[in-house]
């Protein structure tokens, strides 16, 4: 059912009364109700608030290539702006001791502006990205047309993973760094605790390091519970939070800096190299093999 405004029918009918006047109508009731509904500018609205029309113009919004460069060019300016907010503020300091949403939500808006329209514009262009490939996918093409075209729809759901990963992280991921030597202990995000039983340093004749490990116990209510060995290019891991070395020190005595973290967005985030990779490397494949033919 529409719905106009009263002084739109007013007007409609003072026409269609005018209109219906001359002598050789014979019908003008049905003159004035069909000058009322049917006359173009009426058409025009009813157009312009049919359900239908709004969806079929959302619709076309979504799988727009210029809807995904504006929003690109958005958030280009975005992010340069919050590049100079950030060094501005002492506020972000702390960004990384809690998931990204949370914290955000506890700052003000003239801190976090950039980063809410930022996440705004992320989520509509995966919309668009998404709504984009199945316009593309819809099509019917030759086998090797699909491949072609199947290709750069990998690298678009390859992009939808990594935002997925991110959202993920951002919800529930966090950062911390501990300055730690021999003997310390330090609580983990379970409650439990970490202590470093030995942080072993090997230096060649130069004096530069050559090799390193670390090994730390894991404890709940003073009771050893299990242990791990960190050596380069190998953190630990325990219930989904990493452990890792930073850096290390010699002198004056042996300490290190390490990060504890969770990312729960880190498996899509590999899901979605992968796939990145692998429809590059399909569309860049059919590139070449078709550059002859052409």
């Amino acid at each position: 059912m529409y719905r106009f405004s009263g002084a739109d029918l007013d007007k409609k009918w003072e026409r269609s009364v005018l209109r219906c006047s001359d002598p050789g109508v014979l019908n003008k009731g049905y003159c004035l109700a069909e000058r009322t509904v049917a006359s173009p500018e009426t058409k025009e609205l009813m157009t312009r608030t049919d359900p239908i029309t709004i969806l079929r113009g959302v619709t076309s919004f979504l799988v727009s290539t210029k809807t995904a460069v504006w929003l690109f060019s958005l958030l280009v300016v975005i992010l340069f702006a919050g590049a100079f907010v950030m060094p501005l503020e002492e506020a972000y300091q702390s960004v990384h001791s809690m998931p990204l949403l949370d914290w955000m939500g506890q700052q003000p808006l003239k801190v976090t502006w950039w980063l809410w329209g930022s996440l705004f514009l992320l989520c509509v262009l995966a919309a668009n990205t998404f709504f984009c490939s199945i316009a593309s996918l819809t099509r019917k093409k030759s086998v090797r047309q699909w491949l072609l075209l199947i290709s750069p729809q990998i690298v678009h759901l390859s992009f939808l993973f990594i935002l997925l990963a991110h959202l993920l992280s951002s919800l529930g991921g966090f950062k911390t760094f501990e300055v730690a030597s021999e003997g310390k202990r330090f609580t983990m995000p379970d409650n439990s605790e970490m202590e470093i039983r030995q942080i072993q340093i090997d230096t060649d004749r130069y004096g530069y390091l050559a090799d390193w490990r670390v090994e730390v116990s894991y404890l709940s209510e003073g009771k050893i519970t299990g242990g791990d060995v960190l050596r380069p290019n190998k953190p630990a891991f325990r219930k989904g939070v990493g452990v890792y070395v930073r850096d290390l020190r010699t002198a004056p005595f042996k300490m290190l800096l390490l990060e504890i973290s969770r990312e729960p967005g880190a498996f899509w985030a590999l899901v979605g190299g992968i796939l990145f990779v692998t429809g590059a490397v399909i569309l860049l494949v059919l590139k070449i093999k078709r550059e002859p033919h052409d």
